[in-house]
Parts: C-alpha cells; sequence; structure tokens
C-alpha cells in the first residue's frame, strides 16, 4: 500500500479502537518497522484526546530503529502528561543513542520544560540549539524565549530575542509578557513601543500583556494610548481586551473611566467583566456602588463566584459598611459559594478595622480549617488602630508560632506597645527584631513626571533636585502648621526628641514624591504617586492639607488601595 494511502487511513482514525486495528495493520502487512507512516500515528495516539500516551509509548517499544518523528510524537504528548519533566528524559535518550535531533524535538522538549520551570534543563537544550544551528527558526526561537519568560530569567529571554534573526508577533509577545509579569513593567512598554516603530502590528496578545505592565505601575498616560490604540484597531470586541482595559483603569485610579468601558461591552459582559469592576470600584473606595453593581449581577442572570464575593467583601471594608459585608459573607453558602481562606481573611479585616476586635477573634476560632498569617496579621493591624495590647498578643503569639518571621509583625506590636506607652516592652520586640536578623521593608514611592518614572526612599537626597525638595518640604511644613497640623509623634521611638521624631515623618517617600511632583509640574496638575507599603496617618494627613493649600489632586496607590485627595479630604473618608 502507498505511503499516501497509509497517511489516509491514520487520518480517518477517531477512536483508540482504530489506532490498535490500524496498529495491527501495519505489522501484518510489514510496514510496521520502517514506513514512516507510522509516525503519524504515534503522534495521532499520543495527542488525541481519544488516544492514549502509554499506549503510544507501548507501540514506540516496539521499534527496532525509532525515527526523529517517533521520539518527537512521544515528547510532543508528554507535554501535557502529568509527567511533562519525562520529555528531557526523552531528549537525552536520543542524544545518547545518536539519533537525529530536529528542531521540532527541541521545541516540544522546551514547551515541557515550561511546563515546569525547568530552567536548568533550558539552558542545556539551549547550548544545543545553538550548537545545531537552530536559532534562525523563528519558531524555536520564540519558544525558547518564552520558556526563559516563565521561569523568570529575564536576562536570557532578552539576550535570545536580542539574538534572533528573525522575530514575529510572537516572539515579542512572548517577551512583553514575561517582563510585564516578572516585574519589569517599564521594560515591557519599551518592548511594545519598539514593536510599533518597527512596523509589528500589535494583536490582542500584545495588548493584554502591555497593559498588564500599565496596571502593575499604574501608567494611566500610556494605557490611555492603548486604548485609543485597541478602539481604532477594534480588538475591543475581544471581551478579554475589554477586562484588560478596565483594570487598567481602575489600577490607574480612574475608576470612571473603568465604568465607562464597562458600560460600553453591553451584553458582552462575562462574569470576570463584572468582577473587575466590583473589584474597581472597591479599590477605589466606593463600596455603595460595589454593592449596586453586586445587585445588578442577579437581574443580569449572572451568577457570582468566590471572587465575586471577595471583591464585595473588600468594597465593604474599604468604605466601612460592616453589618452589609458581614451579612453577605453569611449568605455565600445559600448561594452555592464556600467561603475559603480569603473571604475568611476579609471578613476579620473588616470586624477588626471596624473596632469589633471580639467578633473577629470569634469568627477565626469558628474556622473550619487552620488560620494562616494574614489571618492574625489582620487582627494584629486593627489591635493597632484600637490600642488592644491584650488581643495583640495573642495575635503575636500565634505569629511566632507559625514561624512567621515579617517586619511588619513586630512592627505592629511594637506600635501597640507605643501607643500604651508600655516602652520597656517596646524595647524588647526591637531586641527581638535584632537577635532574628528581621529586616524592615524600605519603604518608597514613585511619580511620574513629563513621562519619566522618579523612585523616592525615605530621607532620600538621591535626586538631582533633592535642595529644591527638601525646600518644598519645608514650605509645606510651614502652611499646615498654619492650618493647625501637629505631626503624629506617638508611633515614633520614644528615645529620640520631639524635634527628631518630627523630622523623621517630614520626609517619608510619598511626601518627597510629592513634593517633587509640585516643583516639577504646572499649577493644578493632578499628581498621581504609588507606595509599596501602606500610607502613614501623618502622610495622610499631610497630603490631605496639601491638596487643599495648592489645589491639586493627588491620587496615592498604596499597596492595598487608593487615596484620592481633593480639597482637603480623601475619598477614603479616614476610612482605610
Amino acid at each position: 500500500m502507498a505511503a499516501a494511502d497509509l497517511e489516509s487511513l491514520v487520518k480517518k482514525c477517531t477512536s483508540l479502537s482504530h489506532i490498535k486495528q490500524l496498529q495491527a495493520f501495519f505489522i501484518t502487512s510489514g510496514n510496521f518497522q520502517n514506513c514512516r507512516s507510522r509516525s503519524k500515528l504515534l503522534d495521532l495516539c499520543a495527542i488525541a484526546p481519544f488516544g492514549s500516551l502509554s499506549f503510544a509509548i507501548a507501540i514506540f517499544r516496539q521499534l527496532r530503529t525509532p525515527f526523529t518523528n517517533d521520539f518527537n510524537a512521544i515528547i510532543r504528548g508528554l507535554i501535557k502528561s502529568p509527567q511533562p519533566f519525562t520529555a528531557f528524559a526523552w531528549y537525552r535518550t536520543m542524544q545518547r543513542g545518536s539519533f537525529r535531533v530536529d528542531a521540532l524535538t527541541c521545541s516540544f522538549t522546551l514547551k515541557a520544560c515550561a511546563r515546569v520551570l525547568a530552567v536548568t534543563e533550558a539552558l542545556q537544550l539551549h547550548a544545543n540549539i545553538v550548537r545545531y544551528g537552530f536559532m534562525a527558526d523563528a519558531l524555536l526561537g520564540t519558544t525558547l524565549l518564552d520558556v526563559y519568560a516563565k521561569v523568570g530569567d529575564l536576562g536570557y529571554a532578552r539576550k535570545v530575542f536580542d539574538e534572533m534573526p528573525h522575530r514575529d508577533i510572537a516572539s515579542w509577545n512572548s517577551l512583553i509578557l514575561g517582563l510585564a509579569q516578572g516585574n519589569q513593567a517599564s521594560q515591557a512598554l519599551d518592548m511594545f513601543r519598539r514593536m510599533e516603530v518597527e512596523g509589528l502590528k500589535p494583536n490582542e496578545v500584545s495588548v493584554l500583556g502591555v497593559l498588564s505592565a500599565c496596571s502593575r505601575i499604574g501608567d494611566f498616560r500610556e494605557g490611555e494610548r492603548i486604548h485609543g490604540f485597541i478602539r481604532n484597531e477594534k480588538l475591543d470586541f475581544n471581551v478579554q481586551v475589554c477586562n484588560a482595559v478596565i483594570d487598567m483603569y481602575a489600577n490607574c485610579g480612574f475608576v470612571d473611566k473603568a465604568y465607562g468601558v464597562f458600560d460600553n461591552m453591553g451584553c458582552r459582559k462575562c462574569l470576570v467583566s463584572w468582577n473587575t469592576m466590583i473589584m474597581a470600584f472597591a479599590m477605589n473606595g466606593d463600596g455603595c456602588k460595589a454593592l449596586e453593581l453586586f445587585k445588578q449581577m442577579d437581574g443580569a442572570g449572572v451568577q457570582p463566584d468566590a471572587v465575586t464575593y471577595l471583591a464585595v467583601l473588600c468594597a465593604c471594608n474599604h468604605a466601612g459598611l460592616v453589618d452589609e459585608g458581614v451579612r453577605l459573607f453569611y449568605t455565600m453558602e445559600r448561594h452555592g459559594v464556600k467561603p475559603n481562606m480569603k473571604h475568611y481573611g476579609g471578613v476579620v479585616d473588616l470586624l477588626g478595622r471596624a473596632g469589633r476586635l471580639k467578633e473577629a477573634y470569634d469568627i477565626i476560632n469558628s474556622m473550619p480549617m487552620l488560620p494562616d498569617v494574614v489571618l492574625w496579621q489582620s487582627l494584629l493591624g486593627a489591635c493597632q488602630i484600637y490600642k488592644d495590647v491584650e488581643m495583640a498578643e495573642i495575635a503575636s503569639r500565634n505569629l511566632v508560632e507559625m514561624g512567621s518571621n515579617n517586619c511588619g509583625d513586630f512592627v505592629l506590636l511594637s506600635n501597640v506597645y507605643a501607643a500604651n506607652n508600655r516602652w520597656n516592652d517596646v524595647d524588647r520586640v526591637r531586641n527581638a527584631m535584632k537577635n532574628r536578623d528581621v529586616k524592615k521593608v524600605p519603604g518608597f514611592s514613585y511619580i511620574e513626571v513629563d513621562g519619566m518614572r522618579y523612585k523616592f526612599f525615605t530621607d532620600d537626597k538621591s535626586n538631582a533636585k533633592w535642595k529644591e525638595i527638601y525646600s518644598k518640604l519645608d514650605e509645606i511644613r510651614f502652611k499646615i502648621k498654619e492650618l493647625g497640623y501637629v505631626a503624629e509623634t506617638s508611633f515614633v521611638l520614644h528615645d529620640i526628641g520631639e524635634e527628631e521624631k518630627e523630622n523623621q515623618l517630614c520626609y517619608h517617600s510619598e511626601k518627597l514624591a510629592v513634593a517633587f511632583g509640585l516643583i516639577s509640574t504646572s499649577e493644578g496638575i493632578p499628581l498621581q504617586v504609588i507606595k509599596n507599603l501602606r500610607i502613614c496617618g501623618d502622610c495622610h494627613l499631610v497630603v490631605k492639607l496639601i491638596s487643599k493649600i495648592y489645589r491639586r489632586e493627588i491620587i496615592v496607590r498604596d499597596r492595598v488601595r487608593f487615596h484620592r485627595f481633593k480639597d482637603g479630604s480623601c475619598s477614603c473618608r479616614d476610612y482605610w
């Protein structure tokens, strides 16, 4: 029988039974050992939904001299199997047995490495790919780049990209996604711009990656520009792209623009769209709108899931809607959603921040699973707000027993003791931090001016304009004191003078960033600051006063939520 006829028979297989019958025909007709069509049969058996990888391997074991395509079929089947790492062992077998390795062999093995994040094996494959001369293959180069991006080795990913003789949209997309997900969002934006300059037209995958980067660093201007490109290219018909645009605007603090995109989606909204928009309102402190949207889901025929409930609990938390949040928590199971650890964490934080510490503690004790570190940290944070020493010690003791060595835990407990003038206990906590070699996470803030991002640490003097910045802060301090400002020094270490305590508070990173924004932009232009930690009470008060004195809208995104300061008030209504 001709090879074309055999291949035609392979294509007609629609069940494992057909594959077994065709294998029997190959054997009885004498075509099993030498006919190349059997590789097609192996490939079908290894990857088809009705196939069987174990049966494909059994067929392979009967071959006296396997072809390269026979190996490729098994390696390809292993990519989505429960043991993808085994693919590399098959690749090594080919090398040891002097079987010919081709570009497809390397590509399939690399994809298996990507699944298990096998960086050492990826490096070995990379060396072999160069040795075999396969780097000219654009598809293989893109696969290699994708592996490095997924394992987080963005240096090698960039190197592969720069050395590729032929780049296509897929290679750009892999690098953009890798950079965006690997905390190198600015580089992802640079890559997107480079793509446009070199004449490659971004697609849905490209914009998803770059929108993710904009969300991470709060780059509203670039995000808005990309949204314009999306509209012009009609990419906003893609629901996933629309969801990413909503998320981008929400993470840049422009919740109204996020809602505009959500509203224009009409009947194309999916559950993710609703969840993203509810969380957008939650992050921006508009709990009432989040609850209103949650209620609208029922009318739209959309069933809330665990993510929806987490978002609406977060909204209640940030807006101080305690009773509403507790009610929703207790009705979850009635609507078919079983609370998980994050839901318990949300309601514990909700109650704790409202001062209902005993209820929060009772919920922790009533959980059907063991509480995690985050729950006890939430309770400890609430204890700081309400200066509850007894409950703080309970939470702290549980954190120690769970092996937590987070600097924030020690700082919170120390602050509770300081608020109650228990300075001996403050010293004890500080000594414990030293003995455990606990390092405090440095606070830093970003601000963007004229397309450039500037980073500030506390007491930072690295900026070229640092003297002007500090002079502006002196001016600010003088003006806010005229309005009755008194520094909140109760949590600053007690063994330094009052003036030094005020100086410590004066040069926090967000204050430096705001001062830099004031001296670097025209009057009336809004300022946007991103901070890696939660904004402190003194900074919150000072930025409120700055917004009134200098008539500036100032948006601060800390690690928890947004604070929109305008005319001396904040969108959080001083509840955060």
